[in-house]
């Protein structure tokens, strides 16, 4: 395995007396270089696997990134429900080290709208785990307070993006509301879907859950056109909490995700921060395109809070919406500025399938017979990319590292 390759490399020149290792697009002043072999979860009672998976999410950035791509085990361009097929693999020869997916049809009121999409979500979170890949979710979810508007084009009314009513959260915090008594019912679904994940082993899989993503913008129900910020620390803490304690989920790593596309400092960044002792995870969703002096601003921005706060990074959300500009994209946009940052994954969002209609363009990743598919191949043979076949075992504790 290529990762383990670097390692014995890195092992290697330790022992002959080297003590001023570089890897490749390292910077020194990127971050601060504050290690633990102690962090905390948010959730004490956590499943042995899920502190295991936390302690890799922490220690893997030594090696490398996890590349991971949106909906990868389910769905490609050309293809959709079927088993073991991947967009990654099919170019490169490997599955990539981190799943994308989204839970929120799952949960809202369409949760059997589509039973068939619905179980090959589920499908491919087991595989995934029995395969020694990480999850990360999403939720897209409808607007509780408008979901079921008579007549109305989903997503323009009653949708994620619905951010038409500044009332949504503060109902959903509003102790026997009509609307939190509908949001209980989701989150009641979606911490028995979480709490059910099995893999092959019998044990219970752990996720990286990232609620109420890209907050700090306009566009969905709970970002920062419809809720103060104060409204919105309260609806992540009652999430949370909820969660974790009146329902008993014990298998989630909380992952927060601004979406930062133009140059931030960490005090944008922490904006609307729901406080350490309830955030797991620091995540940056982010469509920059080939802008690598933006992509590399917010990358050690991230890679700096992370060493302050001790909580794992990456990139939760990027990619460019049809064949990038740069042949060479993959090599020069996304590996390069991520070298060295000690930013633990990237997941490129997802390619939607279209079947025969080649004139959609909704892709974010390479697949068979992309423009870039050669570039991809390149970026997966560098040392520092890490995809299914080079993880070590996520699901055991990394060594050296406690988490409590």
């Amino acid at each position: 395995m290529k990762n383990k390759l670097l390692t014995l490399m890195l092992g290697a020149a330790l022992l002959m007396g080297c003590t001023d290792i570089t890897l490749p697009g390292k910077d020194e002043n990127d971050y601060t270089g504050n290690e633990s072999d102690e962090l905390t979860l948010v959730d004490p009672d956590a499943t042995p696997e899920t502190k295991a998976l936390y302690s890799n999410l922490w220690a893997i950035k030594e090696q490398g990134f996890m590349f991971g791509h949106h909906d990868d085990l389910w769905c490609g361009r050309k293809w959709i429900g079927t088993e073991g097929r991947s967009d990654t693999k099919e170019v490169c020869g490997d599955y990539p080290a981190v799943l994308g997916v989204d839970f929120a049809e799952l949960i809202d009121d369409r949760y059997n709208a589509d039973p068939q999409t619905n179980g090959w979500k589920l499908r491919s979170v087991k595989q995934a785990y029995d395969m020694g890949m990480v999850t990360i979710v999403c939720l897209h979810l409808d607007n509780p307070l408008r979901f079921n508007v008579p007549g109305a084009e989903h997503y323009k009314v009653g949708g994620a993006w619905d951010n038409t009513s500044d009332e949504v959260v503060k109902e959903i915090l509003k102790d026997g509301s009509a609307v939190q008594t509908t949001y209980k019912v989701w989150m009641d679904r979606l911490a028995d879907i979480i709490k059910n994940l099995k893999g092959s082993d019998g044990k219970t899989i752990p996720i990286i859950l990232r609620p109420y993503h890209e907050h700090n913008h306009t566009w969905s129900w709970w970002g920062s056109k419809c809720t103060t910020e104060q409204e919105y620390i309260d609806l992540w803490r009652w999430t949370v909490t909820y969660l974790r304690d009146t329902k008993g989920v014990h298998n989630v790593i909380y992952a927060i995700s601004p979406q930062i596309d133009s140059q931030q400092s960490e005090s944008e960044y922490l904006r609307r921060w729901p406080g350490d002792k309830f955030v797991d995870f620091l995540g940056m969703d982010c469509y920059q395109g080939i802008n690598n002096l933006v992509f590399t601003s917010n990358l050690k921005t991230l890679s700096r809070i992370s060493q302050n706060k001790k909580k794992p990074c990456g990139v939760t959300e990027t990619g460019v919406e049809g064949e990038p500009k740069n042949s060479k994209y993959w090599t020069e946009n996304i590996s390069a500025p991520m070298t060295g940052r000690k930013v633990s994954l990237l997941v490129t969002w997802r390619n939607k399938y279209v079947g025969a209609n080649d004139s959609d363009t909704h892709f974010y990743s390479v697949w068979d017979g992309c423009k870039t598919a050669a570039d991809f191949v390149k970026m997966y043979k560098e040392p520092n990319t890490i995809f299914c076949e080079d993880l070590p075992d996520m699901y055991t504790m990394a060594k050296g590292i406690t988490v409590k």
